[in-house]
């Protein structure tokens, strides 16, 4: 048996419920904060200082427990032939070879849109768009740009693993990376002053002990949430979940964070705040993974008048079809990607839930939208689930596994826009096909698990020949000015070469969101 990832006596397998572990908290500050200079007369640094330039080895997770026989995948879609209804669908490139010195590997494309910005963070490099013609008006800078004259691991270290969110109830930029390159480890996170990413930031540092691995983040009324997968060397400590002093933060006060440790578990997601329509009055904000053909939910409350009082409850077990995550190898777990005219195989990252964990709320009901990727036969598909009522008792709404030909699908990210039409965007590559950015999606009126014909957004023109590491992730947003239009960004090859990343914007809607 392989080494499983559950806390013993605390998720029941048979239960969609189960009484709240005890988790170890701490309340912090943030070691140091300001506001900076408008983005836009910061002088970048010379050169990245500390960025990663050769492969960023992957820090993988446990495996789950293997089963004694692989079910049948009872949500598997191998055909899509109706038509997508969507407008005109426009592309933009974004951060990659022939605009930035890549300084790493992979390219952890993120990106988010605002009100009248595009902001793209790429591994080490940032980058800031005007929306309505896709006109670079900021960058490529190194990353660390942003934390100019702010001292500390955050001004000193470029490292990359970047998010990018747009508060939409505030109107403001969230931006973070880590600084990793000495102990003590550093969150640098930013939160600009206005709804102009060219504008000034508040600024901040936050400390962890344990290498902060992995970090991803979420918006949400009563704080910014965040995961991380904690390491100390190369031996896996289990996930910390953070939530950040969003109303300080915003104020460019002092701010606190509130983390509690969870032993044994790691990918874990937060929940990111779509939508005009706030989460009912108290809400928790929902942290999500997977286990063995399940879901896993907890639910955070913070309490900044006695943070003592903050609480981590669950994890509630939520039954999913069946699965086997994609590439499951003992040997070389998440590897298993053919690329056109070469041997060299990509990683998947199949060991978690891609980001974002999409939350909005339509009044009727809230829903949960998150994907990850999945064996389907010899090659791979995307895993998608809507999971409703994630206050109450959490259901599976609706799920499916696309793989509608024998190609891979990974690295996927997933929304829905404010009448329920859901958009999916991911990678497809095979053994005679090129790794290129394709998407697919569901009206609302669609039947369940359903997803529509697929659209290639940029073609492939080569294959990454080393390393095996593909990007760690990819984003889907929704513009907050019609709460209709889908963002989404990933990485494609430039060129058949190594390290040979180029990324790109896809811009499109349905027709029927107005």
């Amino acid at each position: 048996m392989r080494a499983a990832r559950s806390i013993a006596g605390c998720l029941g397998l048979l239960v969609l419920a189960s009484s709240p572990c005890v988790f170890a908290q701490k309340v912090e500050d943030a070691v140091r904060h300001d506001v900076s200079p408008p983005l836009s007369t910061i002088r970048p640094p010379l050169k990245a200082q500390g960025a990663f330039v050769v492969e960023h080895r992957v820090k993988k997770l446990p495996p789950l427990p293997t089963k004694l026989a692989a079910l049948a995948d009872t949500a598997l879609q191998k055909a899509a032939t109706k038509r997508l209804p969507i407008g005109p669908v426009a592309t933009f490139p974004g951060v990659g070879l022939g605009n930035f010195t890549i300084t790493g590997d992979p390219p952890d494309t993120v990106g988010s849109v605002g009100t009248t910005q595009y902001v793209q963070w790429v591994n080490t490099g940032l980058a800031v768009f005007d929306k309505s013609n896709g006109k670079m008006v900021l960058g490529p800078v190194d990353g660390n740009t942003l934390f100019t004259g702010f001292g500390g691991n955050c001004e000193n270290f470029n490292d990359g693993d970047p998010i990018v969110l747009f508060d939409k109830a505030a109107k403001r930029w969230f931006l973070t990376q880590f600084a990793v390159t000495n102990p003590p480890f550093s969150q640098c996170i930013a939160v600009s002053t206005s709804d102009d990413a060219l504008g000034t930031y508040a600024r901040y540092e936050f400390q962890y002990q344990d290498f902060n691995d992995y970090g991803k983040f979420g918006v949400w009324p009563d704080a910014y949430y965040g995961t991380y997968n904690m390491f100390r060397g190369n031996a896996f400590l289990g996930a910390k979940v953070c939530a950040f002093e969003r109303a300080k933060m915003l104020a460019g006060e002092a701010a606190r964070m509130v983390c509690f440790d969870v032993a044994n578990e790691g990918g874990l997601l937060p929940a990111d705040l779509d939508g005009a329509t706030a989460p009912p009055a108290g809400a928790p904000n929902y942290v999500m993974n997977f286990g063995s053909d399940r879901l896993n939910l907890w639910r955070f409350h913070v309490d900044w008048a006695t943070p003592a009082s903050s609480t981590l409850s669950g994890p509630t077990a939520i039954r999913t079809a069946p699965f086997t995550p994609l590439c499951d190898s003992a040997a070389t777990p998440g590897v298993c990607v053919k690329q056109k005219g070469t041997t060299q195989l990509l990683d998947t990252l199949s060991d978690r839930l891609m980001f974002r964990l999409a939350y909005r709320n339509f009044g009727t009901q809230e829903s949960l939208v998150v994907n990850h990727s999945v064996a389907v036969g010899t090659v791979g598909g995307v895993r998608w689930y809507e999971v409703r009522s994630p206050g109450t008792t959490p259901v599976i709404q609706q799920q499916g596994t696309y793989a509608p030909s024998t190609l891979f699908r990974w690295m996927g990210s997933a929304a829905m826009d404010k009448i329920g039409n859901m958009a999916m965007g991911y990678t497809v590559s095979g053994s005679s096909t090129f790794p290129n950015i394709r998407f697919t999606g569901r009206s609302a009126s669609d039947p369940p698990g359903q997803m529509a014909a697929e659209q290639t957004a940029v073609t492939g023109v080569g294959s990454q020949l080393r390393p095996d590491r593909w990007g760690d992730y990819s984003s889907m947003s929704v513009d907050p000015t019609d709460d209709c239009t889908f963002w989404f960004t990933t990485q494609h090859p430039a060129k058949s070469a190594p390290s040979n990343w180029q990324t790109s914007v896809v811009r499109f809607k349905f027709t029927s969101c107005q």
